[in-house]
């Protein structure tokens, strides 16, 4: 059976499926799922301090080697409608493009998948989808719980794909095989407040801050074979004064740490606490806390399943990808706890920008990627 991704990727463009509104593009998913021989069930999860999610696992076949693919049909809002050409949820070609939201991040990859996966032959191996609607924000009620919910139900795998657009400048010069982990942090600086003509009667937190950031400003690691040098940012120092004659009681410091292989959020936590250890608080109180739940590094092992893929992309494209862990956090953390897994999509400047769009060409050769990847992994299924 043949399957047109352009004609999905339009039907699932025309849901607005924000975070963490389905909008139907789930409804749209099953269905053509269904044409081809899945079995879908829809699982919602809630709580942990989140808005309840809608997420869905497919699967065909129950034999042979396993194949993952992992993805999102939640996308960013629009923001000012002022900047898109046309409504980002009317999805429409021009130029050899194809624009709307979603279209880049990640839409698209689901897809190309999907097709792919209707071209091949139902009893070549299994096959599986684990799809949320949440991974633009909270990410808790979405792949995580998916993936558990999945191991109960002994839906194990031998490789994955997070169909996220990992190329960089045209399609399959790139994919990722790790991703750097992210830590947040607050550190609070605590003085004492007064008067500015009296600063005897007073404990400045501010200089104490400043220490703080200039020790926090060293190098983290030197990279590894794989990840570049773990990196801090400073986003925010605050003291919540607005008042010019008064010295005020206390502040904050908030960080990122994106990190490589070399750290886990517990070591790492050890190692801004050591840093701040260095600094002279001349009478200031400090307190360090974690922000939110870190996101772990992960390495996916260059295994035939990689070379496999990497052949693959050489086949459509002509080129050999380059292996990649950067850019930020994504959903294959999550998968990586399960098994290997890859993240291999199109290409991505667009994404989360107005009039958001990919090349319709693109769409066209990731779809006979995955195909030509299906083909070898199953082992010759045609």
């Amino acid at each position: 059976m043949t399957l047109d991704p352009l004609d999905l990727l339009k039907r699932l463009i025309a849901c607005p499926s924000v975070t963490p509104e389905e909008a139907g593009a789930l409804d749209v998913l099953e269905q053509a799922l269904a044409a081809i021989g899945f079995t879908v069930t829809r699982l919602r999860f809630e709580g942990d301090g989140s808005y309840p999610v809608d997420n869905l696992f497919a699967i065909r076949g129950t034999a042979g080697r396993r194949l993952l693919f992992a993805g999102h049909t939640d996308v960013v809002p629009p923001g000012d409608l002022a900047g898109w050409t046309s409504d980002p949820f009317m999805p429409r070609e021009a130029d050899g493009k194809l624009y709307g939201r979603g279209a880049a991040d990640m839409k698209s990859g689901v897809a190309a998948f999907v097709a792919a996966a209707a071209a091949i032959p139902e009893d070549a191996g299994t096959v599986m989808l684990a799809i949320t609607n949440d991974e633009e924000a909270d990410a808790i009620n979405g792949t995580d719980k998916l993936m558990a919910w999945a191991e109960s139900q002994q839906q194990h795998f031998d490789f994955a794909i997070v169909g996220e657009p990992s190329s960089a400048a045209q399609l399959g010069d790139s994919i990722k095989i790790g991703r750097r982990g992210s830590l947040s942090g607050t550190i609070t600086v605590a003085g004492t407040q007064g008067h500015v003509a009296y600063p005897e009667r007073a404990n400045n937190p501010m200089p104490a801050l400043a220490r703080v950031v200039t020790a926090l400003d060293t190098q983290i690691d030197t990279g590894t074979k794989h990840f570049p040098a773990s990196n801090l940012e400073v986003t925010s120092i605050d003291v919540g004064n607005p008042t010019g004659n008064v010295i005020p009681a206390a502040g904050t410091i908030k960080f990122n740490i994106r990190y490589n292989d070399l750290w886990t959020p517990e070591t790492l936590a050890d190692w801004v606490r050591g840093r701040i250890a260095t600094v002279d608080a001349k009478g200031a109180v400090f307190s360090f806390s974690v922000a939110g739940v870190p996101s772990k590094s992960f390495l996916s092992p260059l295994s035939d399943d990689v070379a496999t893929l990497s052949a693959a992309i050489k086949e459509v494209t002509g080129r050999k990808p380059e292996f990649s862990t950067g850019g930020g956090t994504s959903d294959a953390r999550f998968i990586a706890q399960y098994g290997p897994v890859v993240e291999c999509g199109l290409v991505g400047p667009s994404m989360h920008k107005a009039d958001e769009h990919i090349l319709v060409s693109d769409l066209v050769g990731l779809t006979e990627i995955y195909r030509a990847f299906m083909v070898r992994f199953f082992g010759g299924a045609a």
